[in-house]
């Protein structure tokens, strides 16, 4: 284990609409680090202009959403010559992008649902029921589960707010997994169970909403023989290498009854509260919050070293 920096910024909170989740994990995140002797600064972000305190060794991420997950404080950080961890800036706009990280999951022979896209005036030939999706949003914005026909048209115009191209993916009922990786590591599935206990329609996805807590309990490890975790924990090992990531994300799964699993999408700046879904399953591997901290730490510094 390599010295940890001594001066860290932890950037958190963010211009998107997972504020305060970031903020919460940037709490978790600052107190792991200070309990292993680093010097924190807690750095709330609101726009590019942000400043940080001199000689900084490096900036610990806990934005989720837009511009923490989407490359534009990595692009903003490598301008300024400043290491942070995570992946890099195309990788990050690659994974926050859903069509392109879809094009990505297609592209390395990655099961996930039948989608198309459409442009300002088209409508979806995939049949209800469907999700629309808002490409370039956090995880909870801009998502619409169509379960009649007659409600696709005021989803439609709502999407239309956030982006002018859509997602529109066939809705998998399944079950609900994540599976964090750490590395090359693909941690143990964490399987999120709705309160209603059964995938019907208005069980929207807890996934869409995992700090909210409410609606949803946590299986970690997931109720699943054995092979079947080996085959999806490999499944999420391939997506994640297909947008090229390094050091750690957290991917989302859907295991439909009699069907292949099927990847959704793949969050690069998971959250990290000490409640969250990727510290959860962490632990379930036995690696404490703190350890979780200073090993995507050791990665992002590998992942650097490699690029040079």
């Amino acid at each position: 284990m390599n010295a940890l920096p001594k001066k860290i910024a932890v950037l958190m909170g963010g211009p998107g609409s997972e504020r305060d989740v970031s903020l919460a994990t940037a709490r978790g995140v600052a107190k792991a680090l200070r309990s292993r002797g680093a010097e924190v600064f807690e750095i709330d972000v609101r726009d590019e202009n942000f400043e940080l305190p001199r000689d900084i060794d490096l900036a610990f991420l806990a934005i989720h959403g837009t511009f923490g997950e989407d490359g534009q404080v990595q692009q903003i950080l490598e301008n300024r010559g400043l290491p942070y961890t995570g992946d890099g800036v195309k990788e990050s706009w690659t994974a926050f992008d859903k069509i392109e990280s879809k094009k990505k999951f297609e592209a390395a022979g990655v099961t996930t649902p039948r989608w198309q896209v459409i442009g300002a005036n088209e409508k979806p030939t995939l049949p209800v029921p469907l999700v629309i999706k808002a490409p370039r949003q956090g995880s909870t914005v801009g998502v619409y589960i169509i379960k009649e026909a007659g409600k696709l048209e005021r989803a439609l115009a709502e999407a239309r707010k956030f982006d002018r191209q859509l997602l529109v993916e066939e809705f998998v009922p399944g079950r609900e997994l994540t599976i964090g990786i750490l590395g090359d590591q693909a941690l143990p599935i964490l399987e999120i169970i709705p309160k209603g206990g059964f995938y019907d329609f208005t069980n929207k996805y807890p996934f869409l909403n995992p700090q909210a807590g409410g609606g949803a309990e946590h299986v970690c490890p997931a109720k699943i023989e054995a092979k079947l975790t080996r085959q999806i924990q490999d499944l999420a090992l391939r997506a994640y290498h297909s947008i090229g990531l390094q050091v750690y994300s957290r991917v989302d799964v859907l295991l439909p009854e009699n069907a292949e699993p099927s990847v959704l999408e793949v969050n690069t700046i998971p959250g990290m509260t000490e409640a969250s879904l990727l510290p959860e399953a962490a632990a379930a591997a036995g690696i404490k919050y703190d350890e979780l901290c200073l090993r995507i730490i050791e990665l992002s510094r590998a992942r650097r070293e490699g690029a040079k």
